[in-house]
């Protein structure tokens, strides 16, 4: 009877540690951000609700409940269109039946950076938060709080025309050539990764931070040397950076040279001297590395949880012995 109780009050433990675990979880995951249109923010103004430009009326309303904007009188409101792509990204007017991604954007205090919401993750089928704030910050975005949201699947490349677009009714224009290098960053990354998720082992997150490294690593030797980085340079700089997040064996040759002439482009732009950008930069870096020690943690929880469950079916055997 003793041996009985001792087990049972080993069981009581176990349950108590792995609802610790669980609780932990469930309340990070509850921590929601959201921009509050209950007032109007007398220093910044409005934020700024850009809808793509392929909804219905009552998918304009959908959108506006996922995005949490309860006062649509303290919002200004307007769509992206096919003509607004063809305008910031110098291409052919896309299709504008297709947009249907949509963002809200509140701008915030000088040293805020970029904080990108997916609100609707299991629409937004392709891109991630990390891959939206790095190409904005491309772009010439910043110190801004940016809500992301679809009313249906899309892969999600179009909501970054709606940001454009809201800086610029607000009167912040962005550089046309580091808007259209950020969408060709967005493209990349994204084809990157949907080529290589099947993969065992690679993580998005890993070549999020790649990314950052290599902008980084750019803009240092720019102001070691005074000039842009030769070809040879930025290769040796993407390889670096392959490797420092185990990516070296994931990437394709191909890949490698997309990414080559990406940052070609890239140090070409006015963000290799921004002193804004790589601020912004550091600090999205310390975000996605928190983020990827926070998958981390969650796997070795998991681990956990399933040795606690070995336990329990040796336990309750033990239990049956005792009986039989």
């Amino acid at each position: 009877m003793l041996k009985i109780r001792k087990v049972l009050l080993t069981m009581m433990s176990l349950l108590m540690l792995t609802a610790g675990i669980n609780l932990s979880t469930k309340n990070v995951q509850a921590s929601e951000k959201r921009i509050d249109t209950t007032v109007i923010d007398e220093k910044w103004g409005k934020p700024t609700f850009v809808y793509g430009g392929g909804l219905s009326e009552s998918q304009i309303d959908n959108t506006i409940k996922l995005l949490d904007i309860e006062e649509i009188n303290n919002v200004n409101s307007m769509p992206v269109t096919g003509e607004d792509l063809a305008n910031y990204l110098n291409e052919g007017a896309a299709d504008t039946s297709v947009m249907i991604s949509s963002v809200l954007v509140q701008k915030k205090n000088s040293g805020t950076g970029v904080e990108v919401l997916i609100k609707t993750p299991e629409n937004i089928t392709e891109i991630t938060e990390e891959q939206y704030t790095n190409a904005a910050i491309t772009a010439g975005v910043s110190d801004a709080q940016i809500l992301v949201a679809s009313v249906s699947r899309v892969t999600g490349e179009s909501a970054l025309t709606g940001i454009y677009k809201a800086f610029d009714v607000n009167g912040e224009g962005l550089e046309q050539d580091r808007m259209e290098v950020a969408q060709e960053e967005l493209e990349t990354t994204n084809a990157i990764a949907q080529e290589n998720q099947d993969q065992e082992g690679f993580e998005t997150d890993r070549l999020n931070q790649a990314i950052i490294e290599i902008k980084q690593e750019l803009a240092d030797l720019k102001d070691q040397v005074g000039n842009l980085a030769t070809r040879e340079d930025i290769e040796r700089i993407i390889n670096d950076a392959l490797a420092n997040n185990q990516l070296e064996d994931y990437v394709t040759q191909e890949q490698f040279q997309r990414l080559l002439d990406l940052f070609e482009k890239y140090q070409s732009t006015s963000a290799i001297d921004s002193a804004q950008v790589k601020e912004q930069l550091k600090d999205l870096s310390e975000e996605v590395k928190n983020r990827v020690s926070g998958l981390i943690d969650q796997a070795e929880e998991s681990r956990i949880i399933d040795r606690i469950g070995t336990f329990f079916k040796e336990v309750w055997q033990s239990i049956r012995n005792l009986f039989n």
